[in-house]
Formats: structure tokens, sequence, C-alpha cells
């Protein structure tokens, strides 16, 4: 089966500043020009002429001197492949036989490949559950006894062709555990929304992560699964390539303004290189309840990343076909919520989402609710004492006036 949606957004009448057309120049090698305002966004599921149908979707960001590629799959484990490269006539090339087979390797291809100027990949490969019953300790690491974790290798997925939504420019991931012996499934679903952009915005709801036509959103969902402890805690082990010998570098920034994501004030990314490169980013926050709010909001927890040579991963197909049988992978987990307060256990739901893209990362600015403040608090200060002086000014000029006696 096969299904694709297309969007595309139109430049803006403004001129670009002198700064920007600057930073552009600077940075056009080695990654083109990223950092465009819009992209011509295009979803493709793949079709397996040769068998069943297996999901593999491919969102292509076709900018003025660049294509972005996001090969997304739950083939294995769910995984991403992201590929950024210097042309907007770069292509997709899948051979099924070749990648369904125990040697992927060569099974998936950018074209040309010397238009390649970034590529690595994310692999989400277990989810992780910990009782945090006699916990008491927010920090602890990890948080809670683990319980056996579900591999994501090991689960079955609806057909991504169904959940393709042209409005939105996204899909849907939707899978339980094949084999569920305690039916912890029987009810739930472990679920991963894509999304794509063609220009910068926000989603309206929390964390509102600031978004541009170079990212992709993930937001993952666990709905209705039971529990296997009274008050579980629950994580993703994730997996990503790194580049060269050392594992990527994961930086913090901070903010006085929480608009979007009330009482939070951090923002986590992963770097693969120094910038611009690939990039990875999320707000430490998850939410116990549909819409989220600050009342449902869970602190995460991410550890640091550390390579994966101790114990086998789950492998994913679709990262071994288009990088060979390189192992250089590097894997940290990320874990939702505390032993106190609002948990999974309240409605059996929790969402986290993250931002996936190639240059510079989004940065949030001050937010006009922030500016207006600041401006209210900094400026009438300074109008009362522009009003002060010149009433004194008025007064004296006044009452200083030279009066002639007749």
């Amino acid at each position: 089966m096969r299904g694709s949606v297309e969007h595309s957004w139109g430049w803006g009448h403004c001129a670009p500043s002198p700064l920007l057309l600057l930073t552009l120049f600077l940075f056009a090698a080695p990654f083109g020009l990223l950092g465009e305002k819009t992209r011509q966004v295009s979803l493709e599921v793949i079709p397996n002429w040769l068998g069943p149908v297996q999901n593999l979707l491919h969102i292509r960001a076709v900018g003025t001197n660049s294509t972005l590629h996001y090969i997304w799959s739950s083939l294995g484990p769910l995984a991403v492949v992201l590929v950024a490269t210097n042309t907007p006539h770069s292509t997709l090339s899948v051979n099924w036989s070749r990648l369904l087979s125990p040697e992927p390797d060569g099974g998936l291809m950018v074209l040309p490949k010397d238009s390649i100027q970034f590529s690595s990949a994310l692999v989400f490969t277990r989810l992780l559950e910990f009782d945090s019953t006699n916990v008491s300790d927010t920090a602890a690491k990890p948080p809670g006894t683990p319980y056996p974790p579900y591999s994501l290798a090991d689960f079955s997925w609806n057909n991504i062709t169904d959940s393709l939504d042209p409005a939105t420019l996204s899909a849907t991931f939707q899978g339980h555990p094949m084999n569920d012996p305690t039916r912890t499934f029987a009810n739930g679903s472990l679920a991963f929304r894509v999304q794509a952009f063609s220009r910068s915005s926000r989603p309206a709801q929390p964390p509102r992560l600031l978004h541009t036509a170079d990212t992709c959103q993930l937001e993952v969902a666990l709905v209705g699964a039971s529990p296997r402890g009274n008050r579980s805690l629950f994580g993703l082990e994730v997996a990503t390539l790194g580049q060269g010998p050392d594992c990527p570098s994961v930086q913090e920034q901070h903010s006085i303004d929480d608009e979007y994501a009330p009482a939070v004030f951090q923002l986590d990314q992963l770097l693969w290189g120094s910038l611009p490169s690939g990039f990875a980013q999320w707000r430490p926050v998850a939410y116990s309840q549909k819409p989220g709010g600050r009342e449902s909001a869970l602190p995460c927890q991410a550890s640091p990343l550390h390579p994966a040579l101790a114990y086998p991963l789950p492998q994913s197909p679709i990262v071994r076909a288009f990088f060979g049988s390189q192992n250089n992978f590097c894997a940290f987990n990320v874990t939702f919520g505390a032993s106190t307060g609002p948990g999974y256990w309240d409605q059996h739901y929790l969402s986290w989402s993250m931002l996936l893209g190639v240059g510079f990362p989004p940065v949030d600015g001050l937010s006009p609710l922030v500016l207006g403040i600041m401006a209210v608090a900094l400026g009438a200060p300074g109008l009362m004492l522009l009003v002060g002086g010149l009433v004194l000014l008025l007064y004296h000029k006044k009452y200083s006036e030279y009066q002639s006696i007749n």
C-alpha cells in the first residue's frame, strides 16, 4: 500500500537581513543553505512490492539548496535515519530484498551519495518500567527496582498508511508486545506520532517546542497499559550512532521564560557534532493527562550517554542498511516522573515530545507576555520620572520668569 501527502509554503515578502545573509554564507558548507524559512515537505509510505506491508515512512523536506530526509521504520525497534544533502534533488533508494535479508547492508541509500553532508540515526530500543514504591529520593538512578524491559523489536505495529494525516503532515506508529502473557497491553498501546513542518511555529499543546522547517517532531504516548506495580515509573532507552569514537554531547539551556511549558525553565539537546550539525531537543517534562498542563507535569531525567558495548542492543534493519555493520552506538535512558506527585498511575497516560533536526537548534526567545511585563516594569518608572521632570521644569519656568513693576 502507498500513501503520500505534500505541503508547500511560499517565501515571505520581507528581505533577509545582512546578518542572516552573512550567517547563511558562512555556513553554506558543508550544510548547504540550512536554516531556510520554508520547505516543501512530503510524506510517503514506501511500498514493499515483494510481500507483506512493511512500515517505512519517508519524510522529504526540500529547500532552495538542500534536502532533509527522515526515514522512519518499525522494522525491528522503532528507528529513524536522518540525512541532510546539499541538493534539492536527492532521492531515497530502497532495495527491499536486501533490506529484509539477514544482511541488509546497502538496502537503503540516499542518492547521489556525494551530496550527503550529515547522517545519523536514533533507535528507540526498549520501554523501561521501574517500581518506585520504596524510593524517596527523586534523583535516584535508577528511579526504582527495574522490571524486565519491553523490547520494541518484539512489538506488533499498525499499518502506518492508515494514520497519514495530510492536514498536519503527521503519521503514527502504534504498537503493543506480540507476546503479552500477562495482558498488560490488552487495552493499551505505545504510540510514536511523527510530524514534519514546512515553516516555523509552535504546537498548541505543551511543551510547545519551537519548531522550524529543518525539524521533525516526535511525540511518544503510553496509553492504557497496565503497570506491573502500584507506582510504576516508565522510561525509554534510546540509542544513537556516535560521530567517530566519541558519543554525542548533551547540553542544558536555561531561560527565565516559562510561558510555553509552565514551571519548566530548561531545554536539553543532544548534539552529534559541533554546530551546525544534527540535534535532538526536548524539555525535561512529560505529562500524565491529555491535554498536558502544570497540574499533570512530570519531571524527566536523562542519563549520560555511554558507549553501548557492555550489552547487546536490539538491531534496526534500516540503520544497518544505511550505515553498514558499524557498531559505535551510544545509549541513554529518559525516565518520566517521580515516586511522589502525579504519575502514570493517575489516568494510565503518559506523553513526552522531542525534536529532531539538522543545522542550528531552534532558540527560544522571550515570549510576548514576558516582553510586555518587562516593558511595563521598566517603562513605568521611566515614564513617571519623565512626567515628573516636565512638571518640575514647567513649574520652575512659570515662577522664575521676570515680572516687571508698573
